[in-house]
Formats: C-alpha cells, sequence, structure tokens
C-alpha cells in the first residue's frame, strides 16, 4: 500500500499535478471550516496527494482559513505506538525539542512560529492562536493526559471541531479517550496499574517533574473506535468529507463528547464495546 501511494506520489509531480494551497484552501472552506473555528487537526501528508511545499502548505492553508481569531491545534505525541513501550525508555521530555511522531504535518506545526506545546509527556498538544496559551497551559502535571484541563477536552468546551485527514478513529481516536476521563469509575482498566515519573524540561530551560498513567496495552488492543463511526454519524457528530485525494472525517467535538457520555451511560457504549452491553 505506501509502494502504491508513493508511486502515485511520484506520478502526481511529474505530470505537474501539485495541490496548491489555494486547492487546499477551498476544500477547507467547502468542508465547512471557517474563520474564528477552533480546529484539531489529524493528518496524513501522503494521503492527501501530491502538495505544492508540502506540509507547510498545509498548515499555512489552515491558518489562513481560521483567520486571526482562529485557533489551530495539533496533537504531537512523542510515540507512535504504545505508551507504556516508549515511557519505560524514555523518562525526559523536553517541549521544545522531543520530535512529534505523528506524522510530517505535525513535525512543521510543532516548529511553526508561534505554535505553543503544552507540557504532557506522553500526549503533547501545539497550538497556534491567540489564546494559545489557555488551550496548554493547564496540561502539565495532569496524571491522565485527556482531563477537563486537557486541550483536548478545552477543544470540546470550547465548541470546536476535530478534522482527520486521510486518518480514522482507529490509528487518530484521541478524542475518544476523553470520555474515559471524564466518567466515574470508566469501567473498563484502561491504564496500567504503574504511574510513572518524567521529567519536563520547559522552553525557558527549567525542569520539573510530574506523574503520568500510561494506557495498557492488554486493553488498548481491544479497541475499535471505527466501529464508532455510525453512531456519530447518526447523531450529526461527524460528516465525511474531502481533501485533495485524502478521505476525511470531520467531527464536532462537543457533540462527539455528548454522544459518547449519552451512549456510555445508556447503553454501555465504548470503544471497546461500540455494539453496547
Amino acid at each position: 500500500m505506501r509502494k502504491k501511494k508513493r508511486k502515485q506520489l511520484v506520478s502526481q509531480m511529474s505530470q505537474g499535478l501539485a495541490l496548491s494551497k489555494e486547492k487546499l484552501i477551498n476544500d477547507f472552506l467547502r468542508m465547512g471550516l471557517k474563520e474564528g473555528d477552533v480546529l484539531m487537526v489529524h493528518s496524513s501528508l501522503s494521503s492527501i496527494g501530491y502538495v505544492d511545499g508540502g506540509a507547510s502548505t498545509v498548515v499555512e492553508a489552515l491558518i489562513d482559513v481560521l483567520g486571526s481569531d482562529g485557533h489551530l491545534l495539533m496533537p504531537s505525541a512523542p510515540n507512535a505506538s504504545y505508551q507504556l513501550d516508549y515511557i519505560r525508555e524514555n523518562v525526559l521530555f523536553d517541549v521544545l525539542q522531543t520530535p512529534s511522531a505523528l506524522g510530517a504535518i505535525t513535525e512543521c506545526f510543532r516548529k511553526w512560529p508561534g505554535a505553543i506545546r503544552s507540557a504532557h509527556p506522553t500526549e503533547p498538544v501545539c497550538c497556534f492562536g491567540p489564546n494559545a496559551h489557555w488551550f496548554v497551559e493547564s496540561h502539565f502535571g495532569q496524571l491522565t493526559p485527556y482531563s477537563e484541563e486537557s486541550p483536548f477536552r478545552k477543544v470540546i468546551e470550547s465548541k470546536g471541531k476535530v478534522l482527520y485527514v486521510g486518518v480514522t478513529l482507529s490509528n487518530a481516536g484521541t478524542h475518544l479517550h476523553t470520555l474515559e476521563d471524564a466518567v466515574e469509575n470508566f469501567k473498563f482498566p484502561v491504564y496500567y496499574p504503574q504511574e510513572f515519573e518524567v521529567s519536563v524540561v520547559f522552553p525557558d530551560g527549567s525542569t520539573k517533574k510530574m506523574l503520568t498513567k500510561v494506557h495498557d496495552p492488554a486493553q488498548s488492543r481491544e479497541r475499535r473506535c471505527d466501529e464508532l463511526i455510525s453512531i456519530f454519524e447518526k447523531e450529526g457528530a461527524l460528516q465525511r468529507v474531502k481533501v485533495g485525494d485524502a478521505s476525511c472525517l470531520l467531527v464536532d467535538a462537543s457533540l462527539m463528547f455528548a454522544t459518547m457520555i449519552k451512549q456510555y451511560n445508556e447503553n454501555g457504549v465504548t470503544m471497546y464495546t461500540p455494539e453496547g452491553s
């Protein structure tokens, strides 16, 4: 699959079929994004097609669409696999220097002038916009990264949107974890029993320690995230859209969260039991 995609990108490049910033802006506007939006983006650059200027063009297009009053956020986790495997080998997280492992667009955005990164060692989030500090400032010190003080919950609180570009809930469903941190005594043991102490290096050079929980791989392997898509569609929380060649999902974060709470309380629906229990 990856070789086929690479061949397609090379073909587009050789034929001069590059996607411009203007084309991306039109696609973003067509799906309903607008000036002043709060938007969290999960992405796969290669899924979009050959973009003139690469990842930076995608970031520029998004910022242009959201305007001076909007806020663009992207997860920038340093691990692309199980948190437990990562944290056992990494007891130091540098807010400025530790790369994002979530693709070229997120790594480009991490370095973007004016973007601010939250100081959580397993699920840091970058934000660009006039109130970026508010979105990221309280993430440090949270025992679990999806709490009400996290950027994920603040996107919900702000009635923001989540855009999945060429990825789905199964490989980028971070917002689904807000349910687990929001309800009391969540019925599945999603977190590993041990807590981990991590040293966090801040942009000013200071270092502080904090404790964090990580997901238990045994429970993570039971996820069936994409089976929730039809539920969100039915409730009007999710729509299928396109950016370039990429099939995308655009989610109303607040409605998604409300749907998860309702379905959990009434039917026992989770990413582990999408049919209910």
